[in-house]
């Protein structure tokens, strides 16, 4: 097994980090930075997005597992004090369980150019004057013109993080969607929008068309661009979709409750 490994940069995780390599030598795992079949995070999920983002061009032939060394990560199965059971399973367990969750494709429309991006967790769209508005098409039709602070497309993955502190609902990230949700939305006699976050499914896709004299605010994930003469950003669900690496059952819905809730409720 061939893997390369991201820590965090704390103490923390850099010694955790050192741990691994030695055990992972031990078992005779191959440590290999550039073309990977497993890569390990150590840190949390802001350490799992980088690493995505690192291996985006190999997402097809790569697997991903996380250690988180603080609070429980979504994207993070196991915990700082069971490197040796997580090194012993990937030796063992030649072929693991490849949990695979849907990503999000964005195109964007600059000029007579045009970009590409995968997302892991979200596409956030905000104006860097204020008020961002443009209009918003389902399925090329026209749907509403937004007016507000911003809009948020969100994987099933990553509906827990930004998408859920705008009132967007939790979804399994099994499910093959993504869903748009509203950041402020002006709402009154003259603007209106739907108020509520949208789940479009994988056949379906949203283009959103900005005034191309704006200055944009454009985040990915955790990278952060500027744009200006954006004509369209078309957001859909992407061909491709990321694997991650089970070593043992860890149910989504009781990430949910631990990460949301706390400890099960007393059944007396």
């Amino acid at each position: 097994m061939k893997y390369a490994l991201l820590d965090r940069g704390d103490r923390l995780s850099i010694e955790l980090a050192e741990t691994f390599h030695a055990l992972a030598a031990d078992r005779g795992l191959v440590r290999e930075e550039t073309s990977p079949e497993l890569v390990v995070t150590i840190g949390g999920d802001g350490t799992m997005l980088q690493a995505f983002h690192r291996f985006r061009d190999r997402v097809k032939d790569v697997a991903f597992v996380g250690v988180h060394t603080g609070h429980l990560g979504f994207y993070a199965d196991w915990k700082k004090d069971e490197l040796p059971e997580l090194v012993e399973r990937i030796a063992s367990m030649k072929e693991p369980y490849l949990a695979r969750y849907p990503l999000i494709e964005i195109n964007i429309a600059l000029g007579n150019s045009a970009e590409q991006y995968l997302a892991l967790n979200e596409f956030t769209l905000k104006s860097v004057d204020g008020t961002l508005v443009a209009a918003i098409h389902i399925n090329d039709e026209p749907f509403e013109m937004f007016r507000g602070d911003g809009i948020v497309i969100s994987t099933p993955p990553g509906s827990t993080g930004y998408n859920k502190s705008l009132g967007g609902a939790i979804i399994h990230p099994s499910f093959e969607g993504i869903q748009i949700a509203e950041i402020a939305s002006i709402n009154n006699r003259v603007y209106r929008t739907l108020g509520s976050s949208m789940i479009l499914p994988k056949h379906h896709h949203c283009d959103i068309a900005p005034d191309p004299d704006e200055l944009l605010h454009v985040a990915i994930d955790h990278l952060v661009l500027q744009m200006k003469g954006v004509r369209s950003i078309l957001c859909r669900v992407a061909q491709e979709k990321v694997a991650f690496a089970r070593y043992r059952p860890y149910p989504f819905w009781n990430r949910v409750r631990e990460a949301f809730i706390g400890s099960p409720p007393d059944k007396r």
